[in-house]
C-alpha cells in the first residue's frame, strides 16, 4: 500500500482503522506548540494539537473507525520488572499534565472509543489491538504516533505508521519498505534493534558498546537475538568469517543478558 492509495480513501479497499497512539501525540503537541492557553489561563496548547492533528488525519486517511488509546496513572508490569524503566526522564511538566488528564474530553467530542489497560501503557494497547486486528483480512490499521518503536507492529498491506517527524504536521508514512529504507531490516527486527544498541529515552541498556552501526550488521547477517546467541554458542567462527570483529563478539558474550532483557 502506498500513501497515495492511503490518501485515496476509496470504498472498494478494506475498511480502515486509525488507531491512536493518544500520550504520544500529545507530548509532540505539547513541545512542538507556544504555551497557548483558555480565557481562564488553563494550558491548552497541547489539546489544541491534539485536535490539529486528529482532523488532518481525518481528512488525509479518511478512516472508518477510530480508537485512542491512553496512558494510566499508575507504574506498568515493566517497572515491577525493572525499577528503573525511564528512569532517565524528567518530570512531566504540569501543564502537560492537566492536559494529559483533559484529554478525554477531546476524544468524547468526537465520539472516539477511549481503550487502556491497568498496568499497561498507551502503546501496549496499541500493540494489543495491532495485532489482534492484523488477522482480519477485511480492516487496515494506521497507527497515529510519534514513537519510532510504533514501527515492529507493521504488517503491509495490513498494519502501518503514520509517524509524526516534527511539529504537528509534519508527518511520514511508514510501510515495510520505509522500515527497510530507515534501518536496514524489517520490522520484525525492530525490537531485536533496540535489544542491542539500547534506548536512551526509556533507559533501555542493551549491551554496552554496541551502537546502532553494529547492531544493524548483526540483523542483517545473523538475524534476531536468538539467532545470534545460538550461533555464537554453536559456532562462533562463523562471525569472524562474516567480517564481525573479535571485540564485538566479546562485547556479544558479556551483554547476552542484558540484551535478551532489553528487548
Amino acid at each position: 500500500m502506498t500513501q497515495k492509495q492511503i490518501k485515496s480513501g476509496g470504498r472498494e479497499k478494506p475498511k480502515r482503522l486509525l488507531l491512536l497512539d493518544s500520550h504520544a501525540i500529545l507530548h509532540r503537541a505539547y513541545h512542538a506548540l507556544p504555551d497557548l492557553s483558555s480565557s481562564t489561563g488553563a494550558p491548552t496548547g497541547a489539546l489544541y494539537g491534539l485536535m490539529t492533528m486528529l482532523l488532518k488525519s481525518i481528512a488525509d486517511l479518511k478512516p472508518d473507525y477510530i480508537v485512542a488509546t491512553r496512558d494510566r496513572a499508575e507504574k506498568t508490569y515493566r517497572h515491577e520488572l525493572f525499577e528503573d524503566y525511564k528512569g532517565t526522564r524528567a518530570k512531566t511538566e504540569d501543564a502537560l499534565v492537566l492536559q494529559l488528564n483533559r484529554a478525554d474530553s477531546v476524544f468524547n467530542a468526537f465520539g472516539i472509543p477511549i481503550l487502556d489497560a491497568a498496568g499497561f501503557e498507551a502503546d501496549d494497547v496499541v500493540g494489543t489491538v495491532a495485532t489482534q486486528v492484523a488477522k482480519q483480512k477485511d480492516l487496515e490499521t494506521i497507527i497515529l504516533t510519534g514513537d519510532m518503536d510504533m514501527l515492529q507492529l507493521i504488517v503491509d498491506g495490513r498494519v502501518t505508521v503514520y509517524r509524526l517527524q516534527t511539529g504537528i504536521s509534519n508527518m511520514k508514512f511508514y510501510d515495510e519498505e520505509a522500515v527497510h529504507e530507515r534501518y536496514g531490516f524489517g520490522p520484525e527486527h525492530v525490537t531485536d534493534y533496540k535489544g542491542m544498541c539500547g534506548d536512551q529515552s526509556d533507559n533501555i541498556k542493551g549491551i554496552k558498546g554496541i551502537g546502532e552501526k553494529t547492531a544493524t550488521e548483526l540483523i542483517q547477517k545473523f538475524g534476531s537475538i536468538e539467532s545470534i546467541y545460538k550461533l555464537l554458542k554453536k559456532n562462533p567462527k562463523q562471525f569472524e568469517e562474516k567480517g564481525i570483529k573479535p571485540r564485538v563478539v566479546k562485547l556479544l558474550e558479556k551483554g547476552e543478558e542484558s540484551a535478551r532483557f532489553s528487548k
